[in-house]
């Protein structure tokens, strides 16, 4: 239980990091917001749109799959954003798969974290 939590714990400073810098690389001030939990995902409309108004469209997150949709179009955009392939996101559907998922996710957080410290040109 304990080296779950840690991991847990681990995998949301993580996140959040990847999220601040992201934000703070494509020059919106509030990047702070990606170390409140569940406050966090009002970054995805505000980064793919580049507008600071765009917040109201993190409740689209609560409808299921329809939240899932708009999730993986806002992280397609923060790529492209950051220079890299829009469809690096998609990894992530990999870990639906057996034996395969571990793999992806691992995958996805390195995909993160490049996007989020490596700048392309």
């Amino acid at each position: 239980m304990i080296v779950v939590v840690i991991i847990l714990v681990a995998a949301y400073v993580y996140f959040a990091l990847v999220l601040s810098t992201i934000a703070k690389k494509l020059k919106y001030d509030k990047g702070w917001l990606a170390w409140i939990p569940i406050v966090q995902f009002v970054l995805f409309p505000i980064l793919a749109k580049g507008k600071q108004k765009e917040w109201p469209w993190v409740f689209i997150l609560l409808v299921p799959i329809v939240g899932m949709v708009f999730a993986y179009i806002w992280s397609w955009k923060i790529f492209e954003k950051r220079k890299y392939p829009g469809w690096l996101c998609l990894i992530s559907l990999l870990g639906f798969i057996p034996f395969v998922g571990p793999l992806a996710g691992i995958a996805n957080v390195i995909i993160w974290g490049l996007v989020a410290w490596v700048d392309r040109k």
